[in-house]
């Protein structure tokens, strides 16, 4: 992405579905900051909440319940940037003192389901790049969404 670009806002959360009402409102309150639209706001939310469902799962399938959920927000001329990324459990201020699940306790998404999971958020952001390959200890997704005008 070419243009000046500055962070907003970096979100760090336990890698837990519940957590994603919490990603959803600070895209929210950001978005409104960099001009959005309510339509606008309500397509990246859809996008996020998709993106973060699915870099939990993959984070949780990789390194157990206590893996983290990191999200950075950044301002373009044209929009948000946003980038989820599920993470190794560090000992930090996140951990919630469980265990790390034992090897195939989470169940495996098929590739189709994952496929269109990246459809489906496709759908409502400008640009989607998804990076996850957990056994080299990479889960990141990249959302860009454009103001419209």
């Amino acid at each position: 992405m070419t243009g000046t670009k500055r962070q907003l806002a970096e979100l760090k959360l336990l890698a837990q579905p519940e957590m994603i009402a919490t990603a959803k409102r600070t895209a929210t309150s950001l978005g409104s900051l960099v001009g959005f639209s309510l339509d606008d706001l309500d397509e990246l939310n859809i996008a996020l909440a998709q993106a973060c469902d699915s870099a939990i799962h993959a984070g949780r399938e990789a390194w157990g319940d206590d893996a983290t959920l990191k999200l950075t927000f950044w301002a373009t001329d044209k929009g948000m940037e946003v980038d989820v990324q599920a993470g190794h459990p560090r000992v930090t201020a996140l951990t919630s003192g469980r265990t790390v699940a034992p090897a195939g306790r989470i169940a495996a998404r098929d590739a189709a389901f994952d496929r269109l999971a990246h459809e489906m958020i496709r759908c409502f952001v400008d640009d989607f790049r998804p990076s996850v390959a957990p056994n080299q200890g990479r889960v990141r997704f990249r959302l860009v969404k454009y103001r419209v005008g």
